[in-house]
């Protein structure tokens, strides 16, 4: 969807920094104010699905957001 693909956009423009979930829902949904939201959640869930093998390029910073790297964790 063209969500997700901001999304991806954003994540690979900021590739190795973590983006906040308040940041994401900013920058990708235009949320001015911090809400609870499991939005970005959900999303990066179904980016996963779409990704494929590359997926393991989205890393999960637990209680915090999102991250793309390069070389994937193992």
């Amino acid at each position: 969807t063209a969500t997700e693909f901001k999304l991806l956009t954003v994540l690979m423009e900021r590739s190795g920094r973590v983006q906040s979930r308040d940041r994401l829902l900013a920058d990708v949904w235009g949320y001015e104010n911090a809400i609870e939201s499991r939005t970005v959640d959900i999303y990066v869930t179904r980016l996963r699905g779409k990704l494929g093998r590359a997926a393991s390029h989205l890393e999960t910073v637990r209680g915090f957001g999102y991250r793309m790297v390069e070389t994937p964790a193992k």
